[in-house]
């Protein structure tokens, strides 16, 4: 008989309506079995930190229609992207003692039989960064910069939400191919960070900007050539004055807009076709293959100092629902991060 062990759970109650909130979510334990049904397929994870991530508002709201990932459903954990041990595996892909990053459950202990996930390549790196830097975040910030903008050197980069997990990388690999970045962000220590710690050329505090469109003219006189998109609503409309001919931009989220139960109306796209501007969305997924050279790129740079990577991480299971809400009210400084147990 395997051991039975008692199994801490963040559960989603209902489905939610505007701004989630910490009561929407429960802690809760239940027993889980430490070993794989035979024949299963499975790996069981023993998960050690979780990511918290934009994407997940949406999968709280019923019936996402038109959308890439399923909801969650009420009564059951929910999940996400982390990083775990295997404890037991039928799966001919891992064995017990790997440590692996992908989709995981909000729980001690993940019983997961269709695994999407990756081995950690890398040990020699804090594991935390496979939920963002070296993980989702990372692949997302390589494919979206690199392989939808198609930068060149000396142009002028915007990103918004330019201190969160993707944002922050973004901004670093425009800085290592010699491009001008400006970054927003919503509050006076986000902007400190952009500039002095990310080494971002410009920031700003949208929030106390009464004029976005007056505040892109004042940072970008010349225009914008690339803008890394994380927001969307007003900010989507004052950069769309502001792009110049033959411009970018890489549709990556619109965190603006998960909250509200009617999206915000963007006005300015007959700018698209006079300045012929490519808007492009894209899922990291559709980039999954490139992650090998992702690697060989990031690594030397993390082990080098070229680039940073700043996590704001919440201890224990019990603090992921109010880690996750957190996000949408600004309250992370960088990639939010729970830390669940250690190896």
């Amino acid at each position: 008989m395997a051991e039975m062990v008692s199994n801490k759970q963040v559960i989603l109650k209902n489905y939610v309506s505007g701004f989630p909130k910490e009561t929407d979510m429960y802690v809760t334990t239940s027993l889980i079995e430490l070993k794989v049904p035979k024949g299963s397929n499975g790996v069981l994870l023993k998960n050690l930190y979780l990511s918290c991530d934009p994407y997940m508002r949406p999968r709280m709201t019923k019936d996402m229609e038109g959308s890439y990932i399923e909801s969650f459903e009420p009564g059951l954990p929910i999940n996400g992207n982390g990083v775990a041990k295997v404890l037991d595996s039928e799966n001919p892909e891992f064995k017990k003692g790997d440590l692996v990053w992908g989709m995981t459950g909000w729980e001690e202990y993940s019983l997961i039989t269709a695994p999407y996930l990756f081995k950690v390549p890398h040990a020699d790196v804090p594991l935390s960064y496979y939920t963002g830097i070296l993980g989702m975040p990372g692949m997302t910030a390589y494919a979206g910069f690199y392989e939808v903008c198609s930068p060149k050197q000396g142009e002028c980069v915007f990103i918004s939400a330019a201190s969160g997990a993707v944002g922050q990388l973004v901004g670093q690999f425009a800085k290592l191919l010699g491009c001008y970045v400006v970054g927003s962000a919503g509050s006076k220590d986000k902007v400190d960070l952009l500039k002095n710690r990310l080494g971002f050329d410009e920031a700003f505090n949208y929030k106390e900007e009464p004029d976005l469109n007056a505040a892109l003219i004042r940072c970008f006189p010349e225009g914008i050539d690339i803008y890394f998109e994380n927001v969307g609503g007003k900010m989507l409309d004052a950069v769309l004055l502001n792009m110049k001919v033959g411009g970018r931009i890489a549709v990556c989220g619109m965190i603006s807009q998960y909250n509200l139960d009617e999206p915000e109306g963007v006005h300015n796209l007959t700018r698209l076709i006079s300045k012929r501007v490519r808007m492009e969305g894209f899922l990291v997924s559709d980039y999954n293959h490139l992650y090998p050279k992702f690697l060989e790129m990031i690594i030397p740079h993390i082990k080098g100092g070229k680039i940073v990577y700043i996590e704001d991480t919440a201890e224990g299971l019990e603090s992921a629902p109010a880690a996750l809400v957190g996000l949408f009210s600004g309250r992370n400084l960088g990639k939010q991060v729970v830390a669940v147990a250690s190896e």
